[in-house]
């Protein structure tokens, strides 16, 4: 059976109004703008308004992304959202976007991976495509982490912020597009990132609000061990699926969650900072949005152009990692 070449027909992003600023966090914890900076290369994040969810900001960047991809809302086959904080638990952030959208004959439906979902949605839409299930798929990545972070704990408030980043995929030239992915995911560190309260493990009661369990909890210094040495060891395993080398990267899309965590990754692919999309000093980690709304900013900047090749890579809770190589 041959083949359909998938790749990226448009993208999009969206980031709400109100800005945080490292300064603002000063008057909040016991924290300062040279400590977040330092160690994490942020300056300020984007936070979503009391009344906006995820579809909300799903929305403009998916609009951003059809348009751009000159594709109509009701052509699409299929809408995969990314995200750790929907709407509500059902029915799917995926399914109210796709009404928002009025997408009407498409698929709809969420994939929770963490900050690895969009790279995991990339890879189940195109293998539909790939292999003619559907013609045109709209993934998005997105985040509202201010409405599960906990801004009394001064390790996790500084890193998160809120947004959207969207793609439309579809066919395309010989060539181009997705020339390999690579996905993992290893359980037994799941109590490293995670959020207790609300499931069917641990139902909401006034117990578990009182407990603080409904805000994101992370084992800082063992999560940024593993992504140290995973975001590293899957660009290079993609990399050899494709049958490419080190060398043919044009720009490296990594996950936004530590300026030193993408340090140690251009380190071990050997490339120079120039090779990279960093834009965390801006926006934070914002999780599952990270590498859509990055994609998008390269496009618009033309810091990726048509026939470049880029990795894309990222890790999260699960623990899950994922990347892929795309010439776009």
């Amino acid at each position: 059976m041959e083949l359909t070449p998938v790749g990226v027909l448009g993208t999009g992003r969206y980031v709400p109004d109100k800005v945080l600023t490292n300064q603002d966090l000063e008057r909040m914890v016991d924290t300062n703008d040279e400590w977040i900076r330092t160690r994490t290369g942020m300056s300020e994040r984007r936070i979503a308004a009391p009344e906006q969810a995820a579809s909300d900001l799903s929305l403009p960047a998916a609009e951003q992304a059809l348009k751009n991809a000159g594709i109509r809302a009701e052509d699409l086959d299929l809408i995969i959202v990314a995200t750790i904080t929907p709407d509500m638990s059902f029915p799917s952030t995926a399914c109210l976007l796709q009404e928002k959208l009025g997408a009407k004959k498409s698929a709809a439906y969420d994939l929770s991976a963490a900050c690895t979902g969009f790279i995991y949605g990339l890879a189940n839409a195109a293998n539909f495509i790939a292999v003619g299930t559907y013609k045109y798929a709209l993934i998005v990545g997105v985040e509202v982490l201010s409405k599960i972070t906990d801004y009394t704990d001064r390790n996790t408030c500084v890193l998160f912020g809120d947004g959207a980043g969207a793609v439309v995929i579809g066919a395309v030239p010989e060539g181009r597009g997705f020339k390999s992915f690579d996905l993992g995911a290893d359980g037994s560190g799941g109590e490293l990132l995670k959020l207790q309260g609300g499931g069917s493990r641990c139902p909401s009661s006034a117990v578990s609000v009182e407990q603080k369990l409904h805000y994101l909890y992370m084992a800082g210094s063992e999560v940024f061990k593993f992504a140290v040495r995973i975001m590293g060891s899957s660009a290079e395993e993609a990399l050899r699926k494709a049958g490419l080398g080190k060398e043919d990267i044009d720009l490296l899309i990594p996950h936004q969650a530590n300026i030193r965590i993408i340090q140690a990754a251009l380190n071990r692919l050997h490339l120079p900072e120039e090779k990279c999309i960093i834009n965390l000093d801006r926006y934070g980690n914002v999780g599952a949005a990270s590498i859509p709304m990055a994609l998008a900013e390269a496009v618009e900047t033309g810091r990726l152009k048509e026939g470049d090749t880029t990795v894309m890579v990222g890790f999260g809770a699960g623990l899950t990692w994922g990347a892929s190589v795309l010439v776009l």
